[in-house]
């Protein structure tokens, strides 16, 4: 945990932001890839891509929801079992409003595209979710934020398996990485 303390210290705010950007751009173009390779044909996908506006609404509702209890239990808990080294005070604490939903839409498309649209879409939920908790490896040496990424990790993949749509674990994921990244801009400005 100290070298990783050590390495974000060292790394500005500006090239954390690009690096996981380019780490999203990454995982899409790896969907992308092993989409072709698992899927039949496009239009196969085609049906998880489908706009159900209820569906939509339900996720971002349960994202909230997510928010909502990850809130409280930050209250409740002692600061140390949220610490993840700095990493996501460092990200979030730097950007704007803007640049944070850019970067939570880019995290919840190329995320969910690859763990439900083609992994848990061709295998099954417990695989999905498991890979999902595993390539947050940086939460895998604190046993608290290790639980709360496979807790989050099983329920994102259960609303996919329940509405079938894309769209749906997109909002969620959007709203939980986007209200989670304006608390963090506002702790750190209370913080200056």
């Amino acid at each position: 945990m100290e070298k990783q303390n050590e390495i974000i210290r060292s790394v500005s705010s500006k090239k954390l932001f690009h690096y996981v950007l380019y780490t999203q751009l990454f995982l899409f173009l790896l969907s992308l890839l092993i989409g072709i390779i698992l899927y039949d044909s496009f239009d196969a996908f085609l049906v998880i891509l489908k706009v159900e506006p209820l569906y939509i609404t339900a996720g971002a509702l349960i994202g909230a929801a997510i928010v909502i209890a990850d809130l409280f239990l930050m209250r409740m808990l002692p600061d140390h079992y949220y610490n993840d080294g700095g990493v996501n005070e460092k990200l979030f604490g730097s950007l704007n409003p803007f640049k944070i939903a850019l970067l939570a839409l880019c995290i919840a498309t190329a995320e969910e595209l690859l763990f439900r649209g083609v992994i848990q879409a061709n295998s099954n939920l417990v695989i999905a979710s498991l890979l999902f908790a595993v390539i947050h490896f940086r939460y895998l040496n604190h046993w608290y934020l290790t639980l709360n990424i496979f807790v989050l990790s099983f329920v994102i993949g259960a609303v996919f398996e329940w509405s079938n749509s894309l769209w749906t674990t997109i909002a969620l994921h959007f709203i939980v990485d986007f209200l989670l990244g304006l608390y963090l801009l506002k702790k750190s400005k209370q913080l200056k």
